[in-house]
């Protein structure tokens, strides 16, 4: 029978108790259904005529709390609530905003879910069914398991948990490849199967369209059978042996297990509600999330907020359980950053809640590991919360793909969309504590199997026979560990600045160029150091001083790599080089007889063209670089100790070699300055170049204008001009490289006048 309206006797749930709900936290339709008619215990201290779900716990009956959960997914027009005649008071205190459905007779709790057909009949979604007795799933569990059923699409998916505590829930039995393969109901547990502890809550999601034929089925089966129970079990059992997609969802929280039906019980409840309402939570705030050419950077406070880190992270989650790879999982680290520790922690939360194993880095390490780690794993994902070489007032992350590559245009842009559509409320996420206790996440330290990595690749000896005297500068961030230990290992002379933690990074932004560099240069030359060595703030950038206290270009540092590989090394190869990078490497490699490659900026792509192409040497003007046989991204640390080796092995300043490649391909001089911008210039800036029409710039012919990445003129002599929006900052960058340095500095004096105009 179909209630219209309850009695009007005794207080009402009041609804403004429940938070704020976000009901398209799934596109699939969902309806709720609570079932409160079970029998009232024999031992409740209240009159018979109180049903036991409206015994209070804390300030309010049990039935609120299961209410909450299901007003989190649903309005309450789709909360449906099966009670028995008996139970008007639970309709009274409910009110008149949910339907109720009558179970005249006791018969278990699958012929309770099937008194709603008639009214459920012809609905196509699915149905979130709860207990009102089991009032402690927390609003992430419950979103899990919906959006586990939904990104599975499953016929239907149970709330399981694991526990050695004597519940009395039924147990979940799999088959060796972990398939559910039956659920036995507490009463039915024979002695070989109290070992097994993975229990069933009872609260599932199961589509209409295969629940009615199976309660159907069982209905008719049981005519005749009058004192025999419907149990809802039986249906799952059902749904098992016909071949539905069966699925689970799992909690952590051991105290979400507990139902309520006895007086201890009762006692249990009310020590479990005093430990969740005191333990501290995270403040979440909201704002959108963008992914640029080395991963998602914002302004801590700004777009860089716990919250945002919790939405991504949720995004990330999904396309893991869509592929099924949970069980690979993910790698999370992060920096010396503000936020940082904390960020790694909220990420490990989110994925945890998600059933995805999480491998958590302990202490501040340098992006390189991760990447390196990632691949040697096969992690589904690698994620270091780190914003590079930004000033100290920006955090963000860098996510690696499982080959250690970043990620490409079209699948961060699949990531950040559906991040940006992720409420607050559709985070789902398990507290750190808990997740470790229960190893889904796990502490883990991989700092000497990163270093045999790098050391594999470098001459140890020849560092040694050299005797070296170098100077490291990590910038305040966390290059130092690795690379000391390397050199020490090598017995290379050292000593090491600016050292301490400082998330300020002395007050400037951790990047290694040349006005950066000051005091790397003055104790270069004040201590006769053949070498100095700088990384950015995560150690995937590289900068190096001479012993002459001159700064070493990126663009210079490149091709004097290649050179060393090619030469001394006897390896053969192509290079790829971004379209801000110098074509002084087109040259050599054209003198080698070797192909170079083009591509946008972004280490992403290099990677991809180190794949394609099994490039030699890839990098970027910015002080990234990596070589064939190493990490798909780069790696400052790597970098330095190549430095170190190539000049232990030549016995040649850099000066020396640098004229020696010059002699060979020719020169060319290379600037850049970046210039604020504002959200105008970056719609008005790229439509004026889109249109201009030129035959040449600053008397240099104009071959081709490319606008792939920015605008780029690509001018006679190999001269170009690139004009291009950071991806990581607020700044538009100039780029240009002449034969000269009077046409470089008049191809960026046309580059201002033309953004000025």
């Amino acid at each position: 029978m179909i209630f219209e309206k309850p009695g009007s006797i005794g207080p009402k749930l009041d609804l403004n108790l429940i938070g704020e709900p976000d009901y398209r936290m799934t596109e699939q339709k969902m309806k709720a259904l609570i079932l409160a008619a079970g029998p009232t215990p024999k031992h409740q201290t209240e009159s018979a005529n109180s049903p036991w779900i409206l015994q209070m716990l804390g300030d309010r009956p049990i039935i609120d709390y299961v209410i909450e959960l299901a007003l989190q997914v649903v309005p309450p027009t789709e909360v449906i609530i099966v009670v028995d005649k008996r139970q008007n008071p639970v309709e009274t205190h409910l009110g008149d905003r949910f339907t109720y459905i009558e179970q005249a007779k006791a018969l278990g709790t699958g012929h309770a879910v099937l008194q709603t057909y008639p009214l459920l009949k012809d609905y196509p979604g699915s149905l979130l069914i709860l207990y009102g007795d089991s009032p402690f799933f927390r609003r992430s569990s419950i979103m899990g398991l919906i959006q586990r059923h939904c990104l599975k699409e499953a016929s239907l998916t149970l709330m399981t948990g694991i526990t050695i505590k004597k519940l009395r829930s039924g147990r979940v039995l799999r088959a060796q490849n972990g398939h559910i393969v039956d659920i036995i109901e507490n009463a039915d547990v024979s002695p070989a199967m109290q070992s097994i502890t993975e229990m069933n809550t009872g609260a599932c999601v199961v589509k209409a369209d295969v629940l009615w034929p199976a309660l159907q089925e069982l209905a008719t089966a049981q005519q005749g059978h009058s004192a025999q129970d419907i149990r809802f079990t039986a249906c799952v059992r059902h749904l098992i042996h016909s071949g539905c997609s069966i699925d689970n969802y799992r909690v952590l929280d051991e105290d979400e297990l507990h139902d309520i039906n006895t007086i201890d019980d009762l006692q249990t409840a009310a020590l479990i509600l005093q430990k969740r309402q005191l333990r501290p939570r995270r403040i979440e705030e909201h704002n959108i999330i963008h992914f640029g050419t080395g991963g998602w950077r914002a302004l801590i406070g700004e777009g860089f907020t716990l919250d945002n880190v919790r939405r991504l992270c949720q995004s990330l989650a999904n396309e893991i359980v869509r592929q099924g790879r949970e069980a690979d999982g993910v790698l999370i680290g992060y920096d010396r950053r503000f936020l940082g520790d904390a960020s790694a922690e909220a990420a490990a939360e989110v994925f945890a809640g998600n059933g995805v194993q999480v491998k958590l880095l302990t202490e501040p390490i340098p992006t390189p590991l991760v990447t390196y780690v990632t691949a040697l794993n096969r992690h589904a994902y690698g994620l270091i919360f780190t914003a590079s070489h930004n000033p100290p007032q920006w955090n963000g992350l860098k996510v690696f793909a499982t080959d250690g590559s970043l990620p490409l245009d079209d699948e961060t842009r699949s990531i950040e969309e559906e991040a940006n559509q992720i409420k607050a409320t559709q985070v789902v996420k398990i507290d750190l504590e808990t997740a470790l206790q229960s190893e889904v996440v796990r502490c883990v330290d991989y700092t000497n199997a990163y270093v045999d990595a790098v050391e594999a690749l470098i001459d140890l000896d020849a560092i040694r026979t050299a005797q070296l005297r170098v100077v490291i500068d990590p910038m305040y961030g966390v290059g130092q560990n690795a690379l000391e230990i390397i050199l020490t290992e090598a017995r290379c002379r050292m000593d090491t600045i600016n050292t301490r933690h400082d998330p300020l990074f002395g007050g400037r932004s951790p990047a290694p160029d040349s006005a950066a560099l000051a005091l790397l240069t003055t104790t270069v030359l004040e201590g006769g150091y053949d070498l100095g060595l700088a990384m950015d703030g995560d150690a995937d950038r590289i900068a190096i001083i001479d012993e002459a206290g001159s700064y070493i270009s990126t663009n210079e540092l490149l091709i004097l790599l290649y050179y060393y590989l090619y030469k001394i090394r006897k390896e053969r190869g192509g290079v790829t080089r971004n379209l801000a990078t110098t074509h002084l490497l087109d040259r050599l490699a054209a003198h080698f007889g070797e192909e170079a490659y083009e591509v946008p900026v972004g280490f992403k792509h290099l990677a991809a063209s180190m794949i394609e192409h099994d490039v030699l040497l890839a990098g970027e003007s910015s002080g990234g670089l990596s070589i064939r046989g190493h990490i798909l991204g780069k790696d400052g640390i790597f970098a330095c100790a190549l430095v170190v080796e190539m000049m232990a092995k030549t016995g040649r300043s850099i000066r020396i070699m640098l004229d020696e490649i010059y002699t060979l391909i020719g020169r060319l001089v290379s600037k850049e300055i970046n210039l604020p911008a504002t959200p105008d210039m970056k719609l008005l800036v790229p439509t004026r170049l889109a249109e201009v029409e030129l035959s040449e710039i600053c008397k240099l012919k104009v071959n081709n204008i490319s606008h792939s990445d920015g605008t780029k003129f690509y001018l006679e002599n190999d001269s170009w001009l690139l004009m291009r929006f950071s991806g990581t900052e607020p700044l538009l960058r100039l780029f240009a490289e002449a034969e000269t340095e009077e046409e470089v500095d008049n191809l960026l004096a046309w580059g201002q006048s033309f953004i000025q105009m």
